[in-house]
């Protein structure tokens, strides 16, 4: 047992009891505890048990040394009552849990091989995988909140996640002739053994129907819902355990459950559906991440979504503190409510609901309490994904929440008057209500007003959410506006993805590293060490071994593990501009059936990500990609020279793969249009270098890794908007270029798509006629980038030294850092040490 973390059996405190023989974690413990969870818990002999029988004895023997430092974080917090970060969000892509817990546990691979070893298997990682992901998010924004959570642990600061048991993922990614399929992601299927459900919490949540207004016996005016629908929420609770620490904080996910489950009279008359009818609808309101909102329906159902799981964790905190007896008006200091984005925005009418309408508050003590208690993250500057909804709809699901919305934005229209007095333009641009075509809720503007901070996620993005997104704002509330840029684990994202480097981290800065990533800048003293480059350059071909032979596996296509891995994974859409990256691709092949190829590093060039199913324009990219790739991949000149992948079905255990193998990272989204990103940190901190623009956490990136690591390309978010205002021609530059023009003309020749000339007439009409992401604008700025990787490949150890400095210089990028100040700027909460002293009888 780590000192960190001591785990004393022996001395008494109330409420909390450990099974000693639960808490070993050496080889003999961790042994003993599956072939107990094989024998009582599955069912199952260890002479026939399959993989997954294993997976789950291991996981189950795990989860037991996580509960008695779940069950103490409950208890300290009950005995102690301490500020608690309440993180909703829509999405946590939390990945596998197994290897994560054993890290954070103590438990080496090594102690949990003699284990396996026992049962025949002679690796951890042919447990691990048949470890399925859970579908708990899709991109960004689910894997941020799943750092943040594991680094509140981490720090020791009391949170809880709150969001929804998706009892089906966004989907499961085929490629099929090189178009994307989905399938249906069935992550439940085989059982999940890291969640508790606890159905005596269960809360009931309210849709439809109608108000009424009454006077209490106080001769208050008050309001009252009376719902023609409801749902039953049931928790299912995550362990979420620190590093090395006893604090274990909890994901709290929403499972939704119908109040009456099966109609008797309906059954018995023959109306065998309508029976079950009530069932099978409220249960699809945790039945799929991201339902299709291209209809009416879907729609519909994303909005009771998230009131639905909001509306749950409301009444969740709302009873936590009446179960300890702290009055509701204290709320604030005992949560603090982050809204990760737009999704959860509707925590603000339900807040307010909740206070008034069950707690009889009257609105300005309410209004004072839900102010103090929840802050904004903003995570886009694309107007078009800041969340509304049609005000008729929101009506007739939300008439109580629609009502104190009008309110809201009643009372804060009149503070707008007095500031811009007969500034109507004003007025309308910042009300909840949006006027322009059909009405609207504006759910950013909502929440923009009632938090008391809003924050960016990249300095540069915070920068144009003051200056363009919300300057008005800004204006009126300097003070609520701050950045906090984002980070990423060092636990799953080095010490787990990439175990070669963390040995090496450890032998040469000390294991202190993974919880003080600063501590990484001593590797600077061994920039110029040539033996230790080598170590440096030799680690990196190892993992790349291990991504070529998986790419092999998936793909049938061999690649080079010796050439430059050039990688850009993640969510497919015209912003983050895959098909920039694939003209170049393009360009490059060109230059070698031309005879052009002189100094041009050899390429293995890999794509992954998923487009949203609705997205032609995302989903024909990946089609270009992947003709590219059918073409190259076929022809003999590009042999040792070029080759591109696409690995289908990009999710956290694929990622664990790719960061540590990539040498080169493309972060090419347009200047202004991404928030920050988090894999451009991933990349540079298994040192990957960076190409790209001057967009999100790129600006932040090349300031701390130094501009001489990094390959800059592309106009600035400023020039972008000027060549906007003098009128931009995409068809001009082609004219100007020779190389794009020929690529062009290829791929309208069908060169790419086996004859076909019209399959990517819509792309390429797109980047011709329109270009709405300005990827010509910035396509020989891009080209130049290139080159210059290509140059800087040659010298090995120069590559190696900026590979180096690249890890070595992103401490910064640490979710630790994210969190600590989230903690201080945003919700002033501290840590909170867990002691678990148990009796043992």
């Amino acid at each position: 047992m780590s000192s960190s973390h001591p785990l004393d059996l022996r001395l008494p405190t109330p409420g909390c009891f450990a099974d000693p023989e639960r808490a070993g974690l050496d080889a003999d413990a961790v042994f003993d505890g599956m072939t107990e969870h094989l024998f009582f818990t599955l069912g199952k002999l260890a002479p026939t048990a399959s993989n997954h029988d294993l997976y789950m004895a291991l996981s189950y023997a795990v989860r037991d040394r996580l509960m008695t430092r779940y069950l103490a974080s409950l208890e300290a917090i009950r005995a102690r009552p301490h500020k608690t970060v309440a993180y909703l969000s829509a999405e946590f892509l939390i990945g596998p849990q197994l290897n994560s817990n054993l890290l954070n546990l103590g438990i080496s691979k090594d102690i949990a091989e003699q284990a396996l070893r026992r049962f025949r298997i002679e690796s951890l990682d042919q447990i691990l995988e048949v470890e399925e992901e859970p579908g708990l998010g899709n991109g960004g924004l689910g894997r941020l909140a799943a750092c943040y959570m594991e680094s509140l642990a981490s720090l020791q600061v009391p949170a809880v996640g709150y969001g929804i048991r998706y009892e089906f993922g966004i989907f499961n990614q085929l490629i099929r002739d090189g178009w994307q399929v989905e399938v249906t992601d069935k992550w439940l299927k085989g059982g999940w053994p890291w969640e508790l459900p606890q159905p005596e919490e269960a809360c009931f949540v309210g849709f439809g129907g109608r108000t009424e207004s009454y006077t209490d016996g106080k001769g208050n005016y008050r309001s009252r819902w009376i719902p023609s629908e409801h749902a039953i929420g049931i928790p299912h609770d995550v362990p979420v355990l620190g590093y090395r620490v006893n604090t274990c904080n909890r994901l709290r996910l929403w499972r939704a459950d119908a109040t009456e489950s099966f109609d008797f009279y309906a059954f018995n008359i023959g109306d065998y559906y309508g029976a079950v009818e009530e069932k099978v609808g409220s249960e699809t309101l945790s039945k799929v991440l991201y339902p299709n909102d291209g209809t009416d329906e879907g729609r519909r159902l994303r909005l009771k979504q998230q009131h639905f799981f909001v509306s749950c964790s409301l009444q969740d905190m709302l009873r936590s503190l009446g179960n300890r007896g702290i009055p509701v008006e204290e709320f604030p200091n005992h949560w603090t409510v982050q809204l990760n984005d737009t999704h959860p925005a509707i925590a603000v009418a339900e807040l307010m609901r909740l206070l008034i309408d069950q707690h009889y508050l009257d609105w300005d003590t309410a209004w004072d309490i839900t102010t103090r208690s929840v802050a904004y993250t903003n995570h886009t500057l694309l107007p078009e994904a800041l969340e509304k909804w049609d005000l008729t709809r929101f009506g007739s699901l939300l008439p109580r929440h629609l009502e104190l919305i009008y309110e809201i934005n009643r009372r804060f229209l009149q503070q707008v008057r007095l500031r811009y007095p007969g500034n109507d333009a004003i007025q309308r641009k910042l009300s909840i209500i949006d006027e322009d075509g059909g009405k609207a809720v504006r759910m950013a503007n909502l929440a923009t007003i009632a938090a008391h901070h809003v924050n960016g996620v990249a300095a540069l993005h915070s920068d144009l959410l003051k200056r363009q997104l919300m300057p008005e704002f800004a204006e009126i509330w300097p003070e609520k506006f701050t950045n906090v840029t984002n980070g990423v684990t060092p636990r799953r994202w080095v010490a787990l993805a990439n175990p070669a480097l963390s040995r090496l981290l450890d032998e040469h800065v000390g294991p202190e590293w993974i919880t003080n990533m600063e501590l990484l800048t001593k590797l600077e003293e061994r920039q110029h060490d040539t033996a230790f480059l080598e170590q440096w350059g030799a680690t990196k071909l190892s993992v790349k071994r291990k991504l070529a032979g998986y790419i092999h596996r998936q793909t049938g296509v061999l690649v080079d593990p010796s050439s430059l891995f050039d990688v850009q994974v993640k969510r497919i859409h015209e912003y983050k501009r895959q098909h920039l990256n694939a003209l170049q691709v393009i360009t490059h092949y060109l230059r070698i059936k031309n005879g052009q190829a002189e100094g041009m590093a050899p390429r293995t060039v890999i794509f992954g990500g998923k487009a949203a199913p609705g997205y032609y324009m995302a989903k024909l990219i990946i089609r270009f990609i992947n003709g590219i790739a059918e073409t190259i991949n076929a022809d003999p000149d590009m042999e040792g020279r070029l080759r591109v992948v696409f690995l289908p079905d990009y999710n956290v255990k694929l990622a664990e793969q790719i960061y540590p193998a990539s040498d080169l990272s493309e972060q090419v989204s347009t200047a202004g249009k991404e928030a920050s990103g988090t894999g451009n940190m991933k990349f540079a901190m298994n040192g990957a270098l960076t190409i790209g623009t001057l967009d999100g956490a790129n600006v932040e990136i090349r300031e701390r890794v130094g501009p001489e690591n990094f390959f800059l390309f592309g106009k600035t978010e400023t020039e972008i908007m000027e060549l906007q205002t003098k009128g931009y021609r995409p068809r001009q530059i082609v004219e100007t270029l020779p190389e794009l023009a020929e690529a062009l003309r290829l791929i309208g020749l069908g060169h790419f798509s086996n004859g076909d000339g019209e399959l990517f007439r819509p792309l390429l009409d797109n980047l011709t006629g329109f270009d709405p992401f300005f990827v010509l604008a910035d396509f020989a700025d891009y080209l130049r980038a290139q080159d210059e990787v290509n140059q800087a490949w040659t010298n090995r150890k120069q590559w190696n030294r900026m590979s180096l400095l690249n890890t070595a210089r992103t401490g910064f990028f640490s979710s630790d850092r994210s969190i600590q100040d989230y903690c201080q700027t945003i919700w002033k909460a501290e840590p909170f040490p867990v002691e678990i002293t148990c009796d043992v009888p």
